[in-house]
């Protein structure tokens, strides 16, 4: 019944403006920087960093879209930084695979301010853009029998000549961060732009040519130091595909609990779709969060069961055991 009524509610929608993301998306953005901006990559209080994160969407209503993110840089001290980069959702019945793999290289050398705390980098990456899916899952008109319904055994004529596709993909940005310590208020932030080479559909007639729009991104905010023990962390997010666009607000405060251990609260609005609500943990060398999207559209009050869950883990390694600030440049 959920099913019915959403796929109801999605055709009564079509009259009406529908904005959709076409690349997956995340409300912990900074928890995968890679995906985020290549000039990300290395921007680390450290040697080392490791992220992964993991989002589950609509998993009440229908089988759900998972989509999952792993990466690690290195900073090496010599204005170069490296880093590998990996994305994937799975997506509905039919087994749709949407597969980023990248290599990024970022020059982070540009520096000045006092003690050169204020740094530009500029970052690349390349590598392959994978998509594929399952016809076998596939349940076409013509297998349906007005009496009794979907019949599997039923042949289609319908015939599918191609169900995967591999391509290479690449992109660009830039980010900004003041990382002095003398100062009570840090700014950072950043452009990226992807698919720059503008992969085709591989799943239409060739006589249609169709791509996979430029996703561009501007991100950005600004660190407040409070207290001792409490800081404060506004951000933004915009980002733009084709027709379908996002913003994003957020605000995350830092409360510090011990030596080693830090408590992490606070909440995205994702505009006109989500409310998501954040929590996390930094302890020594790792960071561990949790969101939740409460979704606030149409959509969202017409289906319930259509919001989403979150979790995100970050390893930096580092020579001391402090703990890290969480969204802070340099300390994403």
């Amino acid at each position: 019944m959920k099913k019915r009524v959403l796929y109801t509610t999605l055709v009564l929608l079509l009259g009406c403006q529908v904005q959709a993301q076409v690349d997956p998306h995340f409300s912990q953005f900074y928890a995968h920087p890679l995906w985020l901006n290549p000039g990300l990559t290395g921007v680390i209080d450290g040697g080392v960093r490791v992220t992964g994160i993991y989002r589950n969407q609509w998993s009440a209503v229908m089988t759900p879209f998972t989509t999952a993110g792993l990466s690690a840089d290195i900073n090496t001290n010599k204005n170069i930084n490296l880093g590998v980069n990996l994305m994937n959702q799975s997506a509905g019945d039919a087994g749709y695979q949407y597969l980023n793999a990248t290599f990024n290289v970022a020059y982070s050398g540009v520096r000045f301010g006092k003690d050169n705390s204020q740094q530009i980098t500029f970052g690349i990456q390349a590598g392959l853009l994978s998509r594929r899916f399952d016809p076998g899952k596939f349940q076409f008109g013509d297998q349906w029998n007005p009496v009794t319904g979907y019949d599997p055994g039923t042949a289609t004529a319908d015939l599918i000549t191609k169900t995967s596709s591999s391509v290479f993909d690449a992109g660009v940005g830039i980010s900004y961060f003041d990382s002095d310590a003398e100062k009570k208020v840090n700014i950072f932030g950043g452009v990226g732009a992807f698919h720059l080479t503008r992969p085709q559909d591989p799943f239409i007639s060739s006589s249609i040519k169709k791509v996979l729009p430029v996703r561009t991104v501007l991100h950005g905010g600004v660190h407040f130091i409070l207290s001792e023990r409490f800081t404060i962390t506004p951000n933004l997010l915009y980002m733009r595909q084709g027709q379908a666009s996002e913003f994003m607000l957020g605000l995350f405060g830092q409360v510090k609990a011990n030596d080693y251990t830090d408590l992490l609260l606070g909440a995205n609005f994702r505009a006109r779709d989500a409310v998501s609500p954040y929590v996390g943990v930094a302890f020594q060398q790792f960071i561990l969060g949790t969101s939740y999207d409460l979704n606030i559209s149409a959509m969202g009050k017409a289906v319930p069961g259509t919001s989403s869950l979150e979790v995100s883990l970050t390893y930096i390694g580092r020579k001391s055991g402090k703990p890290l600030r969480y969204l802070s440049c340099p300390r994403f």
